[in-house]
């Protein structure tokens, strides 16, 4: 539902989309990712945080405790200016970022 009504405004991260690839590939589901990449990716924008700003993800890890992947979406989305969609409670600390938990 939440993909339905944001198509069109939603972006993803290189690397979540490399962690769907790597998790369907894993449990054998290229068919799956296949779909993924046919029904979904056409209609959202694939985004990446700038090298020169991998810094900051550094220091979310080390300002915010947060891990790799927590910091770079939210490295990404504060140079985006983009909302966080997340159920990941870890999120519940950042206040500098709007965060929408599904």
């Amino acid at each position: 539902m939440f993909l339905n009504n944001n198509i069109g405004i939603l972006n993803i991260t290189d690397f979540s989309f490399h962690s769907i690839g790597v998790i369907m590939f894993r449990y054998a589901k290229e068919d799956i990712f296949q779909k993924f990449i046919e029904d979904v990716i056409p209609n959202i924008q694939l985004i990446s945080l700038p090298i020169k700003l991998y810094m900051e993800v550094i220091n979310a890890k080390i300002n915010l405790n947060l891990d790799f992947d927590d910091a770079y979406q939210y490295s990404t989305a504060k140079y985006y200016e983009l909302t966080v969609a997340t159920m990941d409670k870890d999120f519940k600390k950042i206040k500098d970022v709007d965060i929408l938990f599904l």
